[in-house]
């Protein structure tokens, strides 16, 4: 990948599937569909868009560290006025606004087919282009993220957790959550009351472990476990080392899997995630240098 002075960005935002995704982390699943529609108050649907409004400032700024931005276009029907609200951020941040046709009521808006053309269009117009950014969630988007890939350059995804495919981020050189970039701020819960809450008993040191336990247990824990296993086994053989450097492991799991995260699973660092992982690898620190083998009753 070149360094980041002499790289040159483009960023790609399909605008709709992003303020949607983001509206249904904050406000429940699915539930934009719903309350665009009669189910909500005028001014109810309002705060609710407002608690989940995306910052695009955190978008753009995501992809200026990997070098020179050169284009950053937005895809919507800019009539509507859910993205209208956002015209003033987009042209502080000198967005290209992409005008779409207005779509039929709740149907695809075509901005992955617009996109895609303009995408594939400047890599060969732009042939100094190194990087290309797709903010968006939609498995539509993977064959763009291979032919992109495919002409050289190194791709970034950038999806809201939860509401992306996983194929998406399987076909970029990188992914990233929107809502772990830095100066987003957490999802806020919903604020709508719940009658007559049962009663919380304090937790103690048992229900904490129990917790802890438990979150040992995810899915996805597990699932990066296993990934964990495997880079090691790879990084091992292809070293013919036991003890294999920590940087490099982690490098070869953001290759094998791009939306991994520490973070995303409670860990403050890649570390605690090996420590958080005994059974499966042991961790030798010297100095300022880490190096990791696969434990004994992983072997």
């Amino acid at each position: 990948m070149p360094e980041a002075s002499d790289s040159r960005v483009a960023v790609y935002i399909d605008f709709d599937n992003i303020v949607i995704s983001r509206y249904d982390q904050v406000n429940g699943r699915g539930s934009f569909m719903k309350d665009r529609g009669t189910t909500k108050p005028a001014a109810e649907f309002a705060a609710r868009l407002k608690r989940a409004t995306v910052d695009i400032g955190a978008i753009v700024d995501f992809a200026a560290s990997f070098g020179t931005i050169v284009l950053t276009r937005a895809y919507a029907d800019w009539s509507t006025p859910v993205n209208a609200d956002y015209r003033a951020q987009l042209v502080g941040r000198a967005v290209d606004l992409v005008q779409l046709f207005p779509a039929a009521a709740y149907s695809k808006n075509g901005a992955d087919i617009r996109l895609a053309v303009d995408a594939v269009e400047d890599m060969f117009r732009l042939p100094d282009l190194t990087h290309v950014v797709i903010v968006a969630g939609d498995s539509d988007y993977v064959p763009l993220a291979q032919r992109c890939k495919r002409l050289g350059r190194y791709v970034i995804g950038v999806g809201v957790a939860g509401s992306t495919a996983k194929s998406l981020a399987a076909a970029c050189d990188e992914f990233a959550a929107y809502d772990r970039l830095p100066g987003v701020p957490a999802a806020p819960p919903d604020p709508e009351p719940v009658a007559n809450p049962p009663a919380k008993k304090p937790a103690g040191p048992r229900s904490a472990a129990r917790r802890a336990k438990d979150a040992a247990a995810s899915p996805s824990q597990k699932e990066s476990a296993a990934l964990l296993e495997r880079a090691l086994r790879l990084e091992s053989e292809r070293t013919d080392d036991e003890w294999v450097n920590a940087s490099a492991v982690k490098d070869l799991l953001k290759r094998m899997d791009p939306s991994f995260s520490e973070k995303d699973l409670g860990h403050r660092s890649f570390t605690d995630f090996i420590r958080a992982n005994a059974g499966v690898a042991d961790l030798r620190e010297e100095g300022n240098v880490r190096h990791v083998r696969l434990a004994d009753g992983a072997r």
